[in-house]
């Protein structure tokens, strides 16, 4: 996301509206692209895979490295050659930071970085903006709760910087163990971004316009014990948000999966948006593959 201008974010917010509204037509015949998932996803994959098949393309994917060659000791870097001799844009998850840059200095065609370990998941991000965009109706100058895991969330770190183009106010709420990196926040400092730090929800429940909340991420710890410690910090319930004096505007988001993080009953409330969020994925990720591939 540190590689995209608001105008590059904007424009492509702005052609996943044409394309859910049906304003443009896109058509990606005779397009393939490869779904390379060296680690594991289900929104993600699916969207990808549902955005270039809707719009009349292909797609190959392979979701383990146990059923590819690597497993016989082929180097990551000949397995990504190979794969795009076939197809005309590669979409992949790793669990090794700065994967997908990687593989786009050794290939002729666009990838998209669906995820890299704790580092970045771009095309997350613009779908939460795009879908801030829908319930907001607009980007710019909102306040924006992050809530839970802010130190492995990939999710975070890339919404942060498609955020700051956009002149937000930013709460950031986690436990002390799970800050935000010193990095991105000396970033933000730079960025002029007005930021508070917290470890209370119901500091921020009546000033939120957006509320995104992550699950604290498991697979990222170095062991159970730490992970155990803070895996129940947060809990959103729907009695906490009826008794606060929430916006009518507001709306909670959450790129999925939940653990215990959002409890199911805040499912029927009319600020639960984290569904509809994930079927925009597919909007956004029609707009992104159509742009690197040059039919839009």
């Amino acid at each position: 996301m540190r590689d995209l201008t608001r105008a590059d974010i904007t424009g492509i917010v702005d052609l996943a509206e044409k394309i859910e509204s049906k304003a443009i037509t896109i058509n990606l015949s005779g397009y393939l692209a490869a779904l390379l998932f060296f680690e594991p996803s289900t929104r993600t994959a699916f969207s990808f895979d549902t955005a270039i098949k809707s719009l009349g393309g292909n797609s190959l994917m392979m979701q383990s490295p146990e059923n590819s060659s690597q497993q016989k000791g082929e180097s990551f870097a000949d397995t990504v050659r190979t794969i795009s001799q076939y197809a005309n844009l590669i979409v992949m998850r790793s669990a090794v930071e700065g994967a997908a840059r990687y593989a786009s200095e050794l290939v002729d065609i666009p990838v998209i970085n669906a995820g890299d370990g704790a580092n970045q998941h771009p095309t997350q991000a613009l779908l939460d903006i795009y879908s801030i965009k829908k319930t907001q109706g607009r980007i710019d100058s909102l306040k924006i709760a992050l809530v839970g895991d802010l130190k492995y969330g990939r999710t975070i770190y890339s919404l942060v910087y498609g955020l700051a183009h956009f002149k937000p106010e930013l709460y950031l709420v986690s436990p002390q163990h799970l800050q935000i990196r010193k990095y991105v926040r000396d970033d933000l400092v730079s960025l002029g971004v007005n930021f508070h730090e917290t470890s209370e929800i119901s500091s921020v429940l009546g000033d939120a316009d957006v509320m995104y909340v992550t699950r604290i991420q498991r697979e990222r710890f170095s062991g159970q014990y730490e992970y155990e410690q803070v895996k129940d910090s947060y809990q959103i319930t729907a009695r906490m948000i009826e008794q606060a004096a929430i916006k009518s505007n507001f709306r909670i988001m959450h790129p999925l999966p939940r653990v215990n993080e959002i409890t199911t009953d805040v499912d029927a409330l009319p600020c639960a948006y984290y569904f509809q969020q994930a079927k925009n994925g597919v909007y956004i990720r029609q707009a992104l593959i159509a742009r690197l591939l040059g039919v839009a």
